[in-house]
């Protein structure tokens, strides 16, 4: 699994395509691949192990021509990292190719059953099972392809985003989504499909997210149509992005990462603005404001994250317990969601996730609204999964994060786990006026003393020589530290690999 992009319009789809993929390559990845219809309706997949640019070398004698394509970076989960492995992946007859991001955890049973039934495979993924499914029920029952794809998916066990190409048909790409994210950019006279709206942006603003087990049928010229599994249409609701296209460049830094450090003092701005007002010395979040009721009689909050978003909570702990005296437990949606949590819906489950699409995350919160609990979701990427599944939330407003280490996303998680804590505690009565008000005037302090320590690079620059050739390091922290010295820890992991 790892990024998908898929163009259909006026445009030459290859270099769409390309540029997609590298929007992308921060995802990390092994191998690319694209397909792509060409004006005699020929359908060609071309893919190679290794970056983007080996893929654009591998081409440049090849026909690239057509104004409908898909492409696809893989990161490794059935088969080992090749050329065979890479997508797309062709159906038997060659007539059908597809992209897969996802896990098809009944893999085994179904390639068994098309085994059985004389079809043959050139990789060991789990993709390529899934596109000879489609086919094998298609030729089975001599269904379209639409109802093909609602039929196969319906007996796929897993998670899944694809989009699909059939040769002889320059018009029409099939998506589909469950529990992985999938979004249509819709611009003038051209349709745009990504795993995450950054390959969309240069080209237009205006998008669809599909919800698990939906279908888009995206035709050339033609108002999207998204159907359920089960047939039924649902009404499109386009979404305007609130991302510029400056947030997907480097900017004169050397890599995302720094530059997402040294724009935390704005992010944070953007966190807290029409949110705190330091002159009349309030904290407002309409999502707490909306059901504030939810909040004062809450008996428990459940905090369920990953990773650096699982850190952040273990501060919102500190933070609830101490300025609204509600007991917090914090759980790795990881764990949380594969063994029988107690839930009561007296509970308020709070997610919180960066992009909105932890899949782990996103289980976590099933299971909350199953047993009767408030779901909270704090989340950075608008229109995400998260906010579409939970009751209410705060977005962090922090701007696209690109950096796979996250930096901006931790402060600003941070600052509406604070804002929530005060707001609540204010409405309970469990924090004292002094306190309240010392918080929001030290809260609104953060951005200038970040620039503070930014200020200091070239002093941290030269300390780091220091420790270059350190093997170890040990991270220390007492109370409200604690979960920060776990984030810098994990920090240094990430970037150097030193224990």
């Amino acid at each position: 699994m790892c990024g998908i992009v898929g163009y259909i319009g006026f445009r030459e789809a290859y270099p769409v395509l390309i540029k997609g993929l590298h929007r992308l390559e921060y995802r990390g990845y092994d191998s690319a691949g694209v397909a792509l219809i060409n004006q005699r309706n020929n359908l060609s997949v071309y893919k190679s192990k290794g970056r983007v640019q080996d893929l654009e070398e591998y081409v440049q004698d090849k026909d690239t021509s057509g104004t409908i394509g898909i492409a696809h970076t893989r990161w490794a989960t059935h088969g080992e990292p090749s050329n065979a492995n890479a997508h797309p992946h062709y159906s038997q007859s060659e007539s059908l190719a597809l992209i897969h991001n996802g896990i098809i955890e009944n893999y085994a049973v179904l390639k068994a059953q098309l085994i059985a039934n004389g079809y043959t495979f050139h990789s060991s993924t789990d993709t390529e099972v899934l596109v000879q499914w489609i086919e094998y029920i298609r030729q089975l029952n001599g269904y379209d392809l639409l109802t093909a794809v609602q039929i196969a998916l319906s007996q796929v066990v897993g998670a899944y985003a694809i989009a699909l190409l059939e040769k002889g048909n320059p018009d029409q790409i099939i998506a589909a989504r469950k529990s992985s994210p999938l979004v249509v950019g819709v611009g003038k006279g051209e349709f745009f499909l990504a795993s995450d709206a950054s390959p969309i942006i240069e080209y237009t603003n205006k998008v669809i997210y599909l919800d698990d087990e939906e279908i888009a049928v995206i035709r050339r010229d033609q108002e999207p149509k998204i159907i359920t599994l089960t047939n039924v249409r649902k009404p499109l609701h386009i979404k305007e992005l609130e991302m510029n296209l400056s947030e997907l460049e480097r900017g004169g830094y050397p890599h995302f990462m720094l530059k997402e450090i040294f724009e935390q003092p704005e992010t944070l701005k953007n966190c807290m603005s029409g949110r705190i007002n330091v002159e009349a010395t309030n904290v407002t979040l309409s999502g707490i404001i909306d059901h504030k009721d939810k909040f004062i009689q809450a008996k428990r909050i459940i905090i369920v994250a990953c990773g650096t978003s699982w850190h952040a909570g273990l501060i919102g702990k500190y933070l609830f317990e101490e300025f609204c005296r509600i007991p917090v437990e914090v759980e790795y949606a990881s764990e949380f969601r594969y063994r029988h949590p107690v839930i009561h819906p007296e509970d308020i489950v709070i997610a919180i996730s960066q992009s909105g699409e932890t899949a782990d995350s996103l289980a976590a919160i099933e299971l909350a609204r199953h047993a009767g609990a408030f779901v909270y979701g704090i989340c950075n990427v608008v229109g995400s999964s998260i906010p579409r599944n939970t009751h209410s939330g705060s977005y962090t407003h922090c701007g696209h994060e690109i950096g796979v280490a996250s930096t901006k996303a931790f402060t600003a998680q941070i600052t509406v786990l604070t804002m929530m804590a005060l707001a609540i505690g204010k409405e309970k009565g469990t924090i004292s006026v002094e306190k309240y008000l010392a918080v929001i005037k030290e809260l609104s302090h953060i951005p200038e003393k970040i620039e503070r320590v930014l200020a200091l690079n070239k002093s941290i620059k030269k300390l780091s020589r220091i420790f270059t050739y350190a093997r170890n390091f040990i991270y220390l922290g007492r109370g409200y530290n604690y979960p920060i010295a776990l984030e810098g820890a994990l920090k240094l992991k990430e970037i150097s690999y030193i224990h």
